[in-house]
């Protein structure tokens, strides 16, 4: 690989370039970005191409050297949920081509990410040699087996993310489990098991007490955190009927932080909309909070100042907040699903329970609030095993190889 070999990660949905937090600003946005970014470091001349979704957006955005996000125009220039963009892909494709017949580059490798990117990354691998790298974020058919309104173009997903799987140059799981959900697709393809990574230096510079003392959060709270998206899916009805269902209300102050959430009117606000509602009904208002968006400045303290930080997700390919906690040596209780069984060790780093069980995460949550030693036990642990596992510049060194290795191979066309 030399520093001026071009790539292309692709996100058609997921601008790494906007604010996380914002409507269908999650995990993925945080992976191109930095995996953009880290690539960048190791002399890869990146560009990162996503869609335009508001008029007044700048059409390319500098990160850093060799690293940028390029915005192109698809279909309308608004916001367009994910199950309805896919009438726009053949579009975008076309964007990509004129952008590089700009530039004057063509590339030669491109790294899609989830089903709407792959489809484009195999559309446009028919039209000019290129090899192509995929990472899902989450598979159809395991989130259809956990919903009950299917949307329409089920069918189409599932159709090309089994074309994804069985035909491009490499697919990149995040976990041993996701890898396993593939092959349940099928078992022809060519995969490798790649996870997530988060920022060692930024989650853990900052100590609990320092933490608490910035957020205003006393040094007595048991204090019980979530973010992440407003979905069914991320089990946050869950979590808010274990706190319900805790050993420590009523005899300590024991607080729950739900942060995230967009604005009523979209399907992320309207379901923060209905957990508050059932907070109020539950008489639980007074020890249930949600913050609304967390900037991203201040995640750091929120990770660090809370005791314990809950995923009661339904299914998670990976689960990003799950290392970012851990980062930061707080304790993890999670569902039992997939990634998140190989992000968290069970006993070790936090505690593995049955998804959609309040009684178990409340069983779960009071036995490291109740248990100061085994809190700081498993939180030690958890920072020490993203050291050794989870930070970006190793999972971009790990893509980085498997690049080189495919670029050394003759492209095949589709």
């Amino acid at each position: 690989m030399t520093a001026t070999q071009h790539i292309a990660l692709i996100s058609v949905h997921g601008d790494p370039a906007i604010e996380i937090g914002k409507e269908e600003a999650g995990g993925q946005n945080v992976y191109v970005r930095q995996v953009g970014e880290s690539l960048a470091k190791q002399g890869w001349q990146v560009t990162m191409l996503t869609r335009k979704t508001h008029p007044d957006q700048e059409p390319i955005v500098e990160h850093h050297d060799n690293c940028r996000t390029v915005r192109l125009t698809a279909g309308p220039e608004t916001f367009v949920h994910r199950d309805k963009i896919f009438p726009y892909l053949p579009e975008f494709v076309t964007q990509i081509q004129h952008f590089q017949q700009d530039v004057g580059i063509q590339y030669s490798l491109i790294h899609t990410n989830y089903w709407l990117s792959s489809w484009v990354g195999m559309e446009l691998k028919q039209r000019q040699p290129t090899v192509q790298v995929h990472t899902h974020h989450s598979l159809g058919s395991v989130k259809y087996r956990s919903v009950s309104d299917i949307p329409p173009i089920a069918s189409t997903r599932l159709a090309t993310e089994k074309r994804c799987i069985e035909t491009i140059d490499r697919v990149i799981a995040t976990s041993p489990q996701e890898m396993e959900d593939m092959r349940k697709v099928t078992s022809k393809g060519n995969i490798e098991v790649i996870p997530c990574g988060t920022d060692i230096h930024r989650f853990g510079s900052i100590p609990k007490t320092t933490a608490r003392q910035i957020l205003g959060i006393s040094p007595e709270t048991k204090l019980v955190f979530y973010v992440g998206r407003f979905d069914p899916r991320k089990g946050i009805e869950t979590l808010v009927r274990a706190i319900g269902h805790s050993q420590l209300r009523g005899k300590a102050d024991l607080q729950l932080i739900v942060g995230g959430g967009s604005r009523s009117g979209h399907k992320d606000g309207d379901e923060r909309d209905r957990l508050i509602a059932l907070v109020r009904d539950l008489g639980m208002e007074e020890f249930v909070h949600f913050p609304g968006r967390i900037a991203d400045g201040q995640m750091a303290e929120y990770y660090a100042a809370a005791d314990v930080c809950v995923l009661p997700s339904h299914y998670e390919p990976f689960g990003l907040v799950a290392i970012e906690a851990m980062a930061c040596g707080t304790p993890i209780v999670a569902s039992a699903v997939g990634g998140l069984q190989y992000t968290i060790a069970h006993e070790e780093t936090g505690l593995l329970v049955p998804p959609k069980d309040d009684i178990a995460f409340a069983e779960a949550i009071d036995r490291i609030l109740c248990n100061p030693e085994f809190r700081e036990e498993l939180g030690l642990a958890a920072r020490q095993r993203v050291l050794e596992q989870f930070s970006w510049d190793s999972v971009a060194e790990r893509l980085s190889r498997v690049y080189t290795q495919l670029l050394e191979e003759p492209v095949l066309q589709l």
